[in-house]
């Protein structure tokens, strides 16, 4: 078991917030402005069980909330510049050729109709259909960690119609109706204008539409996206051929066709389904741009419970010759975005925001992705470290695996520790509450696994 070292870990915790600030200063035009959002952020990362306005401000030592609404609403600063250095911060520790782009929502639940596009509709979070915002976001996965590059909040068709409302709620001009998966997939173009490295995207069933595959086959772009049960799928070039829903075609398999894999760790062990993949259709990359080449396949990836049989399908796109192993991981990587908005709304305050207008909402969540991104490269970096300190002399270019501590933290995907200031005072064990835990020690993580976990309430 290793850990890494309170000296260590302060004075890492202390220069990594150091730097953030600095590079969040040229945001703002006056400097007791940039201060306010140094503390916002401070607050943000600190052990408050509540992020409100009042307990931020009580924090910061304000004698109200005023100063730390006005970062939120009355400021004047860009909080897409903001989103923009959030992913420049991100891909310096953990940039991968390999990554992983998953795309997915959460919800805000929200009381009133005030609140910049709230309406009653489904979250995942709830679980049901409730009065909320949908907020659609894309994180960044990799074997080095992960963390969240942009956000996009979903603006329903009432909303978007509703002139007073949008006035209210200082709704930009320009903003207009998307659907979720527009949402999405000007996300992911914007990763690609930026250059982020990464070969694949995942993403559930609201995401498995035309736009978003056609988008990403143009880019040379792999995907494993989620559909329906009644989506239609036929083959090109195969005997015998293939054609019905996606349920229709799985009912027709054989014994033979199904493989007992794992999509990644879990809290229990590996995560293990049995997965079938049908090859559909070979075609050439060019037919989709100039400047592509190659051989690439369209395929159906069907993921079936093993206690239950409940079956789960998957539309694919890789080059010719990748295994169903990998399309698996690929998939195995989406529950990363789940342990992020569980570890952002719990320990960082995601959705603490108390702000009702289309700017608050941004700049609230653009903070909140700026303190996740901090934790990651903070524990990717010690890590790191400790890797390189166990390396045998004898084996320079060995890779040592991560060692697995019994910290709260200890969650794969996660970032080093929780919403705290950094951690001081006894050794490193569980913690009684997740907002109110200091530790001496700080355990390093495995690298990341892609599984799914939840934090103690």
């Amino acid at each position: 078991m290793a850990y890494a070292g309170i000296e260590t870990t302060l004075e890492l915790w202390a220069s990594s917030l150091r730097e953030v600030k600095a590079r969040m200063r040229p945001l703002f035009t006056q400097e007791r402005v940039a201060a306010s959002a140094g503390r916002f952020l401070d607050v943000l990362l600190s052990d408050e069980r509540r992020k409100t306005g009042w307990m931020r401000a009580e924090a910061a030592g304000d004698p109200g909330p005023w100063r730390q609404q006005a970062i939120l609403g009355r400021g004047h600063w860009d909080a897409e510049a903001l989103r923009d250095l959030v992913r420049e911060y991100v891909l310096e520790p953990l940039a991968d050729p390999d990554a992983v782009l998953v795309v997915d929502e959460t919800g805000f639940l929200k009381q009133g109709k005030a609140s910049v596009g709230v309406a009653r509709q489904y979250t995942g979070s709830a679980g049901k259909i409730t009065n909320c915002q949908i907020g659609v976001f894309a994180a960044y996965v990799c074997r080095h960690g992960h963390a969240f590059i942009d956000r996009a909040l979903y603006l329903p068709q009432a909303w978007a119609k509703d002139a007073k409302r949008r006035t209210a709620a200082h709704v930009p001009s320009e903003i207009g109706f998307a659907t979720k998966p527009t949402l999405a997939r000007r996300m992911i173009e914007r990763a690609i204008a930026a250059e982020v490295p990464f070969a694949w995207v995942a993403a559930d069933t609201v995401y498995g539409v035309g736009e978003i595959e056609m988008a990403l086959r143009r880019a040379g772009k792999g995907y494993v996206l989620g559909v329906a049960s009644d989506q239609m799928f036929n083959s090109w070039g195969r005997t015998p051929p293939i054609s019905g829903t996606a349920a229709e075609i799985a009912a027709t398999l054989k014994a033979s066709a199904w493989q007992c894999l794992s999509a990644g760790e879990g809290t229990k062990g590996p995560r293990l389904h049995d997965w079938a993949y049908l090859a559909l259709a070979d075609l050439e990359a060019n037919e989709y741009g100039e400047d592509r080449s190659g051989l690439w396949t369209r395929g159906l990836l069907i993921r079936r419970d093993l206690a239950d049989g409940e079956m789960a399908f998957f539309t694919t796109w890789c080059p010719t010759g990748t295994s169903i192993e990998t399309l698996v991981g690929v998939e195995g990587h989406r529950w990363a975005v789940e342990d992020g908005f569980e570890t952002a709304k719990n320990e960082l305050g995601l959705d603490h925001n108390e702000t009702r207008s289309w700017n608050g909402w941004h700049r609230h969540v653009s903070l909140v992705m700026l303190a996740f991104a901090m934790l990651a490269a903070i524990r990717h970096r010690l890590n790191a470290e400790t890797m390189t300190a166990e390396q045998p002399e004898t084996v320079p270019s060995a890779r040592p695996r991560p060692v697995r501590g019994r910290h709260r933290w200890d969650r794969g995907l996660d970032p080093l520790v929780g919403a705290g200031d950094p951690p001081r005072g006894r050794a490193a064990e569980p913690a009684a509450h997740p907002a109110r835990s200091h530790h001496r020690l700080v355990a390093l993580a495995k690298g990341p696994s892609s599984r799914r976990t939840h934090l103690a309430s």
